[in-house]
């Protein structure tokens, strides 16, 4: 079930609101505009109109991989509907965690949040605009030719999530790896973890450890294994 409203603070914290209110598994929330939308780490998220701000809901069930490990299924999600709709995927790579690059440009962002059993998933991606921000380039799918309105989007998007969490839920965690690999960037790619502390790791993208974590082949070939970071390619 898709909602949509005209405008809000944030779809995410409508969603936790419902998920404690005993909102069922499956539900999206999709807001024409955001007026205090946010990004991970507290960041502010920039929410025009014509893009798309939408969450979705989670249920966890017993049995289910370890709840983090959605962010993998929400990412190779959002890198196929966007691969069906470029004209050449050429340049579309996904970073770790979540992250969708087209050439090096950041398309979107992709935020987890809990309360209790439900994990809420929100997608921010940039549809007809793209922020001006001062640590990275970003772009839209608009500038890449692409015309698809956010009422289209989040209904592939819902459809292609379902199909992905089947998996995620009955085959269990190795074939998200798998596909979140195969359209990640290559081993041996130099990136810049920077961790909540403000610590800065460097190395080369080695592979994801079982649980989805990201790990670094440091220069003494040694091996890092981040849980929480945002991370730059070099």
């Amino acid at each position: 079930m898709i909602r949509t409203v005209a405008e809000t603070g944030s779809t995410n914290a409508d969603l936790l609101l419902l998920a404690r209110s005993g909102a069922d598994d499956g539900l999206w929330l999709r807001a024409e505009r955001q007026t205090a939308g946010r990004g991970r780490q507290g960041r502010a998220w920039d929410s025009p109109e014509g893009n798309l701000y939408a969450s979705t809901l989670v249920r966890l069930r017993p049995g289910d991989p370890p709840p983090a490990t959605l962010a993998l299924v929400a990412a190779v999600t959002l890198e196929e509907v966007v691969r069906l709709l470029l004209p050449t995927p050429r340049g579309l790579v996904l970073k770790w965690p979540n992250d969708l690059l087209l050439d090096g440009a950041k398309l979107s962002g992709i935020l987890l949040e809990r309360a209790d059993d439900a994990i809420v998933i929100g997608f921010g991606v940039n549809i007809a605009h793209h922020p001006d921000l001062p640590d990275r380039v970003t772009t839209s799918l608009a500038e890449q030719g692409v015309a698809v309105t956010p009422a289209e989007f989040v209904t592939r998007l819902a459809e292609m999530f379902a199909a992905w969490l089947h998996h995620w839920r009955h085959d269990g965690l190795s074939p998200i790896v798998a596909r979140w690999t195969e359209r990640a960037h290559p081993p041996g790619t130099p990136l810049i973890a920077r961790l909540p502390d403000g610590e800065a790791v460097e190395g080369t993208f080695d592979t994801l450890a079982a649980d989805g974590a990201l790990v670094l082949r440091l220069a003494d070939g040694g091996v890092r294994v981040i849980h929480a970071a945002d991370v730059f390619l070099v």
